[in-house]
């Protein structure tokens, strides 16, 4: 269902906060990360079929081949986030899975024969230049595989979006509904290892409630009333909120790149929204 671009920006805006008190979480769980992952996963998908329910009225349907493979897609993507969490640094893992606006606009370009605007083009140079203030210092040589790991989820990231913002109805949540199954399930091998600690409970259902489920319940409802770009562009707001949880909880201060940096890519983003809207309504 379509809605105005000022509210599904907002909804973006919403899901970009909840995801960006993952990576304080998945620091703080002592959990194996494909047991983190599919947990939250699980979770996360019971939020969404309650979503879907009361929405829809109606069972999910059975998927079709391009639910499968975008679901499969979404699997990847989360399990190597929260992997490359656990083997680099948090800092690392959202600035190396932010190189996904440049994946987007080759993917888009080659596979979707899409244009590549000036406009974009330029938010997305200044988008890479504030972020590379904004971690300066803290992207270090780290873990190899984690980093590594980092870029396949940016790439993964890219094609997600891709396919969310042209598919139609409901095909977004679905996506992600049967994504967060397929985690939840190739995590069962390693629950047997969990230890239930009470902070660790109360972690695994924040992020399965809120950093994940309710986010994707905003983030699908306002996606395909945005461009692809924006889709992406927006969401960059998640690394930069991603510090202020982390000083909350553990007293760590960003650094004055870093607030130079957040400057710059906020008014990367609210120049780009300015110019779009203006001409739309031109």
């Amino acid at each position: 269902m379509q809605i105005s671009r000022r509210l599904a920006v907002f909804y973006l805006i919403i899901a970009a906060t909840l995801w960006s008190t993952g990576g304080l979480f998945i620091k703080w769980i002592s959990w194996q990360p494909m047991a983190i992952s599919g947990m939250r996963s699980g979770i996360a998908a019971l939020v969404l079929l309650i979503y879907w329910f009361v929405r829809y009225k109606r069972k999910i349907p059975r998927p079709n081949k391009t639910v499968i493979l975008g679901a499969i897609n979404y699997m990847f993507l989360v399990t190597l986030f929260v992997t490359a969490n656990k083997l680099t640094t948090s800092a690392n893992a959202i600035l190396l899975q932010f190189t996904a606006p440049v994946w987007l606009l080759l993917i888009g370009r080659i596979f979707y024969k899409d244009t590549i605007a000036r406009i974009d083009i330029l938010t997305v140079i200044a988008v890479f230049a504030g972020m590379g203030l904004f971690f300066i210092g803290d992207l270090d040589a780290g873990g190899l595989i984690g980093n590594f790991l980092a870029i396949i989820s940016g790439i993964t990231m890219a094609i997600m979006i891709l396919n969310l913002n042209k598919l139609k109805v409901h095909r977004p949540v679905e996506i992600i509904i049967w994504g967060n199954i397929f985690t939840f399930l190739i995590g069962i091998p390693f629950y047997s290892g969990i230890v239930w600690q009470p902070e660790a409970v109360a972690g695994i259902a924040f992020l399965g409630i809120f950093q994940l489920g309710l986010a994707y319940v905003f983030y699908t409802s306002g996606i395909q009333s945005v461009t692809a770009i924006e889709g992406i562009l927006i969401p960059v707001i998640e690394p930069l909120l991603n510090p202020i949880w982390v000083f909350f909880g553990t007293g760590e201060q960003p650094s004055i790149f870093g607030l130079i940096g957040g400057i710059i890519v906020l008014t990367a983003i609210m120049i780009r929204n300015y110019i779009i809207t203006k001409k739309k309504a031109q």
